[in-house]
Formats: C-alpha cells, sequence, structure tokens
C-alpha cells in the first residue's frame, strides 16, 4: 500500500500503510563478475572485505534496513570494517560527490545500496507535487484550465520521477566504478523494498550479470561475504528470467538480537543528525512476517507468512540503548504490531517489559490491527505511551472487507476501539480507507461514512483522522491478478511507468464509480486541501447519506 507523510519536527517521516518495502523489508542486488557457474561466487576471505552500506536518497526517516544490515554483519564477522553513509541526510545536488569522496577515503570491495521506495502514486504531496490531485485533474476535471493545470503537474511528476529513477541507478554505476578503481573485483549490492516489489523490471536496468535479491537480505549478504554460493537465496541474474514464484518462496527464519548502537555509532557519524532533535520516531523491530493476505499488500510475500517474534529481552535491551542516547519516540517497524490474536500475549510481554524499566516518558506508535486486543492489551498500550496508531481496514463495509482478504471484522475492531477509549486513549487516530478497490456501490459508500462517524464518537472527531488512499497497483498481488481477470490490466504491463495511457490503469480507480470518486476528490481538493480526508468524508456523506450501522457490519453470506 502507498505511504502517507507524518510530520514530526524538523523531518517528514514516511509511514507505510501496506508496508510493500517498508523500513522492516531488505533486499539486495548483488553485482558480480559474470562466469559460467554464475552463482558461486569467487572472491577474497572475509578478512579481506570493506563494506559501505549507502541509503540512497528518499525522505528523511531513520534508516533502520541498512543499521540492521550492519548490526547483523557486525555480529558474524566483528573484524569486519564497515561504514555507513545515509544520503538521505545530505543535500540532492551534493549526493554523487559526497559518495565518491567517501568511497575515495574508505575504499570498499563491497558496496551495499539501500533502495528504500519507488514512490509512483503517493496519495500526498511529494517532491514533485502531489500525484493524486494532479491524476485526478487530468482525468475527471471538467474544467480545460484544471486539466492542463493537472497536465502540468503530471509532467512535473513524470521529470520527478524518472529523474531519481536515474538518478538511482547513476549512483551504483558510479560508485561502483570508482570502488573498482582500488578493487577491480569490487561489488556493489542493492538493497531495499523498492527491488523486492519491482525486481522484474530494476532488474532489467541492471549490469548483465547483477544478481538481484528478493527479500530478506542478512543471508545472501553473509554468504557474499564468504565466498559461498547463493544458488539457495532467493535471487537471480540480471540479464536471465527470474525463477517462476521467486517472489512467493518463503524467507529463511532467523533470530533478531539487540542492535549494538555503539557500534553503529562508530560507523555511522550521521546518526546523531537523526537523534540530536529528540522530536520524531526511530524504528525498532519486534517482529517480521505477516500472515494475512490482503488482495493489494505485498508485505505477506516479501517477509513471508511466517511471524517470528524477536525475543523481548532482545526489544528491551535496543530501546534501552536509544533511551539512553536521548530517544523518546518510538516505531515499532512491524507489518502490524499484533498480526492476529495469537500475538496477544506476546505484545503484553513487551509492554510489561517496557512499564518495568520506568520510561514513563516515552512515547511510541504503530500499525494495529485494531481486532486484536483485549482489555487488558488496551490498558497496557494507553500506560506505555501509545500515543498514536493507524488502522488500515481500508473500507467501512464489511462485505467489502472480505471480498478483499483483509480479515478483519469490523464489529470487533469498533469494540476494541472502545477499549482503548475506556482505557483513557485520548490521542491521534489515522484510519486508512481506500475507496473502489473491488465493487463499490453507494451502499457500501454509505456503510463506510456511517461506520467511520462511529469511530469519531468513540474517540473524538477531532481525534480521528481518516486517511484517503487509490491504490497504486504493484505487481504479485491478488489485486493485480483481479484487474487481468477483469480485463483492466494485460499482461506485460510496465508497473513502473508514469506514461499517461498507462497511468489511469495503474492508479487504481475503476468505473463505474471512478468518475464518482474523481469528482469528490477534486471538488475536496477545492474546498479544503489541508483536511482533504474529512472533507471527502462530509462531501460522500452529503451526496449519498448514511447507512445504519448494523448495516456496515454485516456481510451477505455469498
Amino acid at each position: 500500500m502507498l505511504a502517507r507523510p507524518r510530520r514530526t519536527g524538523r523531518l517528514q517521516a514516511w509511514l507505510r500503510s501496506d508496508r510493500g518495502g517498508g523500513p522492516g523489508c531488505r533486499s539486495l542486488v548483488v553485482s558480480v563478475q559474470p562466469r559460467d557457474d554464475s552463482f558461486a561466487v569467487r572472491q577474497p576471505t572475509p578478512a579481506d572485505q570493506r563494506v559501505l552500506l549507502v541509503r540512497l536518497p528518499c525522505n528523511p526517516i531513520f534508516p533502520i534496513g541498512p543499521v540492521y544490515l550492519a548490526d547483523h554483519l557486525h555480529k558474524q564477522f566483528p573484524q569486519l570494517p564497515q561504514q555507513i553513509l545515509d544520503l538521505a541526510a545530505v543535500p540532492l545536488l551534493d549526493v554523487e560527490a559526497v559518495l565518491l569522496e567517501r568511497i575515495e577515503a574508505f575504499r570498499p570491495t563491497i558496496l551495499v545500496f539501500s533502495w528504500r521506495d519507488i514512490q509512483i502514486y503517493a496519495p500526498v504531496d511529494g517532491r514533485g507535487g502531489n500525484p493524486l490531485q494532479n491524476s485526478f485533474e487530468v482525468f475527471y476535471a471538467r474544467n480545460p484550465l484544471r486539466r492542463l493545470r493537472g497536465a502540468f503537474g503530471g509532467l512535473r511528476l513524470m521529470a520527478s520521477f524518472y529523474g531519481e529513477l536515474w538518478r538511482n541507478l547513476r549512483l551504483v554505476r558510479r560508485g561502483l566504478r570508482a570502488a573498482r578503481r582500488f578493487h577491480p573485483a569490487a561489488r556493489a549490492v542493492l538493497g531495499g523494498g523498492a527491488v523486492s516489489v519491482f525486481y522484474e523490471q530494476l532488474g532489467r536496468k541492471l549490469p548483465k550479470g547483477t544478481v538481484v535479491s528478493v527479500g530478506e537480505g542478512e543471508p545472501l549478504l553473509e554468504k557474499l561475504i564468504r565466498g559461498e554460493s547463493l544458488a539457495s537465496e532467493r535471487c537471480f541474474l540480471a540479464g536471465e528470467a527470474p525463477r517462476p514464484g521467486l517472489i512467493h518462496e518463503q524467507p529463511a527464519g532467523m533470530e533478531k538480537t539487540a542492535c549494538d548502537y555503539g557500534y553503529i555509532a562508530s560507523i555511522w557519524p550521521q546518526l546523531d543528525w537523526y537523534l540530536d532533535g529528540g522530536d520524531f520516531y526511530v524504528g525498532v523491530q519486534t517482529k517480521r512476517g505477516c500472515p494475512h493476505n490482503c488482495c493489494y499488500c505485498v508485505y505477506t510475500v516479501v517477509e513471508g507468512k511466517a511471524v517470528r517474534v524477536n525475543p523481548v529481552e532482545e526489544v528491551i535491551a535496543e530501546m534501552r540503548q536509544l533511551y539512553a542516547k536521548g530517544v523518546r519516540g518510538f516505531w515499532f517497524t512491524d507489518a502490524q504490531f499484533i498480526p492476529a490474536r495469537r500475538y496477544i500475549d506476546d505484545a503484553k510481554e513487551l509492554l510489561r517489559a517496557v512499564q518495568a524499566e520506568g520510561w514513563s516518558d516515552i512515547r511510541w506508535a504503530a500499525y494495529i490491527r485494531a481486532d486484536n486486543l483485549d482489555a487488558e492489551l488496551a490498558e497496557l498500550m494507553v500506560a506505555t505511551g501509545m500515543d498514536y496508531f493507524e488502522i488500515g481496514i481500508t473500507s467501512g463495509s464489511q462485505e467489502l472487507v472480505r471480498k478483499m482478504r483483509m480479515g478483519y471484522n469490523l464489529r470487533t475492531v469498533l469494540e476494541n476501539c472502545r477499549l482503548l477509549a475506556r482505557a483513557g486513549f485520548r490521542e491521534h487516530v489515522s484510519v486508512n480507507y481506500s475507496f473502489n478497490v473491488i465493487d463499490e456501490r453507494p451502499e457500501t459508500i454509505r456503510q463506510t461514512v456511517a461506520y467511520h462517524r462511529e469511530l469519531e464518537r468513540i474517540f473524538g472527531a477531532d481525534k480521528v483522522e481518516p486517511a484517503i488512499f487509490f491504490i497504486g497497483l504493484q505487481p504479485h498481488t491478488h489485486l493485480e491478478q483481479y484487474g487481468f481477470e477483469q480485463g483492466l490490466i494485460q499482461p506485460g504491463y510496465n508497473p513502473m511507468s508514469m506514461l499517461p495511457w498507462t497511468a489511469r490503469q495503474l492508479l487504481w480507480n475503476p468505473e463505474p464509480m471512478g468518475s464518482t470518486f474523481g469528482r469528490i476528490c477534486l471538488e475536496a481538493f477545492e474546498r479544503n486541501p489541508g483536511d482533504f480526508g474529512r472533507t471527502v468524508m462530509y462531501l460522500l456523506e452529503r451526496d449519498y447519506g448514511l447507512a445504519p450501522l448494523e448495516e456496515a457490519l454485516h456481510a451477505p453470506v455469498e
């Protein structure tokens, strides 16, 4: 699902609600010399290696992926020289010069580039403007001048998107070329959620022989450093077709231990840039994996369906180090903090441990499956400082939730939200709605508005923010297959295209309701762009009214 910004002091943190390729996901692209036995990579011993981890330019959220990779490699190879360079904290005009200077000074044998995300149809303002507004003005505006304005905005967005794509690919190429001046056998490694989602498309843009890896990067990097075969890893060579079903192969299990931030500070001078302000969330991962099957989401295939819970003592040890460095805001970067009811006890154990530390001044946030709570857990969440959470229910109609394979029981979500309110939760709630995914109709619109009004009654209208999304179609999802079956997209389409004739397909808003939502959203942008979500809900209620709440909570058996 697409990302949305959360203002956090001097930084703008991008938090993902589908989290395909979020902070907890790491995928790798490894460039090696082509050879006949291409997966049996021949290289120096671990003692000869020097690793530079480079986060490519993006919105400056805390780079938890590269940090965890560096920590893992340090534990496996304590003598391995490493450095982290975060180009997200560098002015864009300087990124190439800074990268080349660092390579010349450090002279790495392995470059690990982290490509966090590729925001194609983000529903909010980005560096290139507002894709949703520009697209809807072109597609749905009746006024020719508004259409022209949207077209010019779309051209700026295309230039921004393709510029970032080409820039990042250029940084990888030039970085590798610079490293090979000092070590002719130097290799480049490209990681991040962008590769896991768009590995087939990016693989065609990489040098022939590049190893493209999907999912978790730790095992692949270990084998690369040891010179072992990569044949069992989730990877393929650029220039060759990936094996069928690569994205659906399950990752190998590994137990996560507390990140050693003393070591991270020694190899990453920019760490203080994120910590000095003390006004934003720092990511901490408590588990990996998602057992759900939501139709538009790739998390369950990238991280795997098996949920692997990190030991509580290790999570606390990591938080303790950050707390000592002045961090008071924590974002639990899991796909879902409580992915199913069987993990309620794990969440309680962790929050009791937080409580035992006496951290009365912290705040924390997460994506919450609000149907997986009980009264005790709700009280623990409030008592330990939860000051924000996101609910990705997508629709307030139980019928559509079922059709989208969300696995939510909306009645249970309401009951558990009432538990949180009774426990004293008075903070911000973001409710993610993705309209018009499958079989949206006027009656389901009325149901969603009724459901949202009930959430406002529980928490307060000023505390509940409806975050309005339109899905950017992603490969390897059930929604993609649905699009094939309905003739909305054709096999062989390019999911990374920003060209006008593909944009209308990939920004998922099919007819017969597409024009209706286009008109509503354009009116909301005109009326109150600063409070877009609430304005959309007001306009939907004006035009369609409210269904009885019980109707929203009931899904007919088919």
